[in-house]
């Protein structure tokens, strides 16, 4: 009689357990429906709005350009190429000098930020430098780049680095500095060697910083690169800029801003899965519960 009850109650909690489970599925697509719903409409406004203001001429769309004519300048941009050969050639440029320059900033700024935020003495020594040069207006870096070193791709990736190089740093040192000095102090007294406290407390800790800083770091490099090509460049999305703005042609211009914005999205994505892979030990945050992720 009582194994027949315990069987009884673990059916019963098994199955509460499944209508838990299954509702709860339910409420994530009903909530990833909306959100999707939700953002659509946003776009969609937001397009539609300026189309009616530019037709209305509100919007003046000599300045302003118009949705639709954006997208027959996207159109005639992957079907008919540029002035310099095919679209694709240019996106191409572009991506790899913010790539390049994203990897070049982000391994030396998190690097030096880490090393930087456990040696006092040494932060003390050149933080003001890294203050002066941050400080430096990085249009003048770009030109300083371009007169250095031509109109290769060189100049771009190093504008790119420069750009990702503080907002990584900063955040790597900041990461460093908040690493709970109670748990570094205890791994210590359990004989743990500076390297390792630095591999299994500090550098974990500081992660979370670091590929926060990530997210912005990539759109960073990418505004590195359309700068040095506009500053001077063979090929690449900024000469396209450059161009369409000296014939008065704003719809190219927001077209190519457009693609930008498409590539850094899909960068975003990648960032965002390879930090739910790195950091798959943190507990979620406050808003990730609530998205029930």
């Amino acid at each position: 009689m009582s194994m027949d009850l315990k069987g009884a109650n673990r059916t019963r909690n098994e199955e509460s357990e499944q209508s838990i489970r299954q509702a709860s599925q339910h409420a994530r697509r009903k909530r990833g429906v909306v959100l999707w719903v939700a953002r659509i409409g946003a776009g969609a406004l937001f397009l539609g709005g300026w189309q009616v203001l530019a037709m209305t001429k509100t919007l003046d769309p000599f300045f302003y350009g118009e949705p639709s004519l954006i997208w027959q300048s996207l159109v005639t941009l992957f079907t008919k190429g540029t002035a310099f050969g095919s679209i694709w050639v240019d996106i191409g440029v572009t991506l790899q000098e913010a790539v390049y320059g994203f990897f070049l900033g982000s391994i030396t700024g998190g690097l030096l930020g880490l090393v930087l935020g456990q040696n006092v003495f040494l932060s003390e020594v050149l933080g003001p430098y890294i203050k002066i040069l941050n400080a430096v207006p990085r249009i003048i870096l770009g030109s300083i780049f371009v007169v250095a070193f031509g109109l290769g791709q060189f100049p771009k990736v190093l504008l790119a680095a420069v750009l990702v190089f503080f907002i990584v740093f900063f955040n790597a040192f900041q990461g460093v500095r908040e690493v709970d000095p109670n748990l570094a102090a205890n791994v210590r007294v359990l004989g743990a060697s500076p390297l390792q406290v630095a591999r299994h407390v500090t550098i974990p800790s500081a992660l979370t910083w670091i590929i926060a800083s990530l997210h912005t770091a990539f759109g960073f490099a990418i505004i590195g690169a359309l700068v040095g090509e506009v500053l001077g460049a063979t090929r690449g999305i900024g000469l396209i800029i450059t161009q369409a703005q000296g014939k008065l042609d704003p719809n190219t211009v927001f077209a190519c801003m457009a693609i930008m914005a498409v590539i850094t999205l899909g960068a975003e994505f990648l960032i965002t899965l390879l930090e739910k892979r790195v950091l798959s030990w943190r507990p979620p945050n406050r808003s990730e519960i609530s998205a029930g992720l």
